[in-house]
């Protein structure tokens, strides 16, 4: 009916059987981030925030958010996660504050890991958005993208 893989023929939903597909090493890098004003950037890295330190919670939160995907998206295999890593970087122009955030992500197993890999940078601006709300309700979440991924039956992917 459809080149979906998710619809049964049917044109139902459905999880794809992935029990005949070769297990191989699977990464994925995600990468989103959040706009700030002066008063979070500095509350940030000065770690004065009220909630405590920022970057420790929202790396924590990103790691759990990865770890638990299959119970946020439908059709999302549970997986066995190897390793979950999540790592900031500020950038600054002029009076514009942004956090950009990376999560890396990987396993062994029969399916990626690039949902993983977004939910978990998503779920690590989300965090950050939380604990700063009382400054500054303006923040604002940037873009979240797949940047690569590697392993699997369709092969290697580098945003270029």
């Amino acid at each position: 009916m459809t080149a979906f893989t998710h619809f049964n023929e049917q044109g139902r939903a459905h999880m794809v059987d992935i029990s005949e597909k070769k297990e191989t090493q699977r990464t994925a890098v995600a990468r989103s981030s959040i706009f700030v004003n002066k008063a979070i950037y500095e509350g940030i890295t000065n770690q004065t925030m009220k909630k405590g330190d920022v970057l420790a919670v929202a790396q924590v939160a990103g790691i759990m958010a990865a770890k638990k995907t299959s119970d946020w998206i439908p059709m999302c295999h549970p997986l066995q996660l190897k390793g979950v890593n999540i790592s900031f970087e500020w950038q600054i122009t002029h009076d514009t504050y942004e956090l950009k955030i990376e999560a890396f992500v990987k396993t062994k197993g029969s399916t990626g890991v690039e949902m993983e890999a977004l939910t978990a940078a998503s779920a690590t601006a989300l965090t950050i958005y939380d604990m700063c709300k009382a400054l500054d309700k303006s923040m604002v979440i940037g873009q979240t993208y797949l940047l690569e991924k590697k392993g699997g039956k369709s092969g290697d992917y580098h945003r270029p």
